[in-house]
């Protein structure tokens, strides 16, 4: 006689980046196992394949492609899967930031993090008056292999940043012509960003400065100097307990 099968409980949430709500349930022991050996790992290749393949057997919803959503819905779903698996809340221990040395231990509710966007933030930047460049967002793969960063001097990790940048952009277009980047070869497209001025390539900067990022913000108090503090965290990796 088979096992009896355990029923599974079901749940809804939006997606930040488009509002669709989506039904995901709870991982269960067999994915605990992967997501604990990847974290033990220490290899974000490793952590990141084990979200990837947590998410896709979790969303219940058809026609979500994991790989295709931006970062900050791979992170809003996952931490809130994390929160129906194993806990509501999340165990850290961060620095004050008036001494920068003293630590505490904080508590942080799943249900209080969220997606935070800033009213300034466009897709569309205007490059000439003419010419309009439309970015998409990267997606998890993108964010870990790239290694996104802009404050560097490193030349490969600058060479990385424009590999990303690149595969970001959507389409440019003026009031009578649309060029598709899906048309365009990766080494075109770095070659027409090699053409743009300060000016311009700042605006992309600010793209990606002012992207939808999954951020908490708490105050915490040094038991040494009885100093207030806000400390903000950002990213996945920040509430990994």
């Amino acid at each position: 006689m088979p096992l009896p099968k355990i029923s599974t409980p079901t749940y809804e949430l939006e997606l930040p980046s488009s509002g669709k709500k989506i039904k995901y349930r709870p991982f269960l022991v067999r994915e605990e196992k992967i997501l604990i050996l990847a974290l033990e790992s220490e290899n974000v290749d490793q952590i990141t394949n084990a979200i990837k393949t947590t998410l896709k057997d979790c969303i219940q919803t058809r026609g979500i492609k994991v790989e295709e959503l931006p970062t900050f819905d791979i992170e809003y779903v996952f931490l809130n899967v994390r929160g129906k698996s194993v806990g509501e809340s999340i165990d850290l221990v961060v620095t004050c930031p008036d001494d920068g040395e003293t630590t505490v231990p904080v508590k942080i509710y799943i249900d209080e993090i969220s997606v935070q966007k800033d009213p300034k933030h466009t897709t569309d930047i205007n490059l000439d008056g003419k010419l309009t460049l439309r970015m998409k967002y990267p997606s998890l793969n993108q964010f870990i292999q790239n290694n996104f960063d802009f404050n560097t001097d490193d030349e490969s990790s600058l060479e990385k940043s424009f590999e990303i940048i690149a595969s970001c952009i959507d389409m440019i277009f003026d009031a009578d012509e649309c060029w598709s980047a899906a048309d365009s070869t990766k080494k075109e497209l770095m070659s027409w960003l090699d053409g743009l001025n300060s000016s311009q390539f700042k605006q992309i900067e600010d793209f990606f400065a002012t992207m939808p990022k999954l951020s908490h913000t708490f105050k915490v108090t040094n038991p040494n100097t009885e100093v207030e503090s806000e400390v903000t965290l950002e990213g996945l990796s920040s509430f990994f307990g």
